[in-house]
């Protein structure tokens, strides 16, 4: 008489085997809570796009916190300390939500191009609200910021999320592919969860140098950018 056996559950490591990277950090982190996060929707049930929508509400929450905030702090009346906690923890989450969503997709055989599209949406609009955030401290903490900078600044930070969504397909390609640790340290400052830290550590401890942050990531980014068309055209003009 034959005995049925249980399907097993799958591992942390089974999550984790099918993330889609990031970067070093990102791996290295917010993968792995992705992973566990993951782990725990299965056991509870949750579909892949019930934490995509979390990854949303956390983050705009958090950012939400962050511009409401922007003013009090720059005049000394809440303890920058705090936002940035606020800004440290509630990004960083919300981020692990984004990577555990399609990990438990993948392991689960739960991934369809609606929720896909869902995932891609509810990313745009916490990276808006976060854009804003930064946008709103560096302007409460020098009112002299111009403009064109947070213009430029708001811009270029999507091409981030532009160009991973064009090297998600088959064609995928990179500039480097070096995996090298000097490389992978080099790219840190095109990973997400690494850039989300240091921006949430320059709210806690150095709010004043949030427009130079902005500098930062517009060059950057913008930089990023003028590479991406000149090695694409190079590539369709072979």
């Amino acid at each position: 008489m034959s005995t049925l056996t249980k399907p097993s559950q799958p591992t942390l490591a089974d999550f984790y085997q099918t993330n889609r990277g990031g970067g070093l950090f990102s791996e290295s982190v917010s993968q792995w809570i992705g992973a566990a996060l993951a782990s725990g929707a299965h056991r509870l049930g949750l579909r892949p796009t019930a934490l995509s929508i979390t990854n949303l509400v956390l983050g705009l929450i958090t950012s939400v916190t962050v511009v409401t905030l922007a003013e009090p702090v720059a005049a000394g009346r809440v303890p920058a300390w705090l936002v940035g906690l606020v800004a440290l923890g509630g990004w960083q989450a919300a981020y692990a939500l984004d990577c555990a969503d399609g990990q438990l997709a993948r392991v689960t055989g739960q991934g369809s191009p609606a929720g896909a599209r869902v995932d891609v949406l509810c990313d745009v609009a916490a990276q808006v609200a976060l854009v804003a955030a930064l946008s709103a401290t560096a302007v409460a903490q020098s009112p002299s910021t111009p403009a064109w900078l947070i213009a430029a600044f708001a811009g270029t930070w999507m091409v981030n999320l532009v160009t991973s969504v064009m090297q998600s397909g088959p064609n995928a390609t990179s500039m480097v592919t070096s995996t090298s640790l000097p490389v992978r340290l080099v790219k840190l400052i095109r990973d997400y969860g690494a850039v989300i830290f240091v921006a949430a550590l320059v709210l806690l401890f150095a709010p004043g140098l949030a427009s130079w942050l902005v500098v930062a990531f517009t060059v950057i980014n913008g930089g990023f950018l003028l590479a991406s068309i000149a090695f694409a055209a190079r590539a369709a003009l072979r």
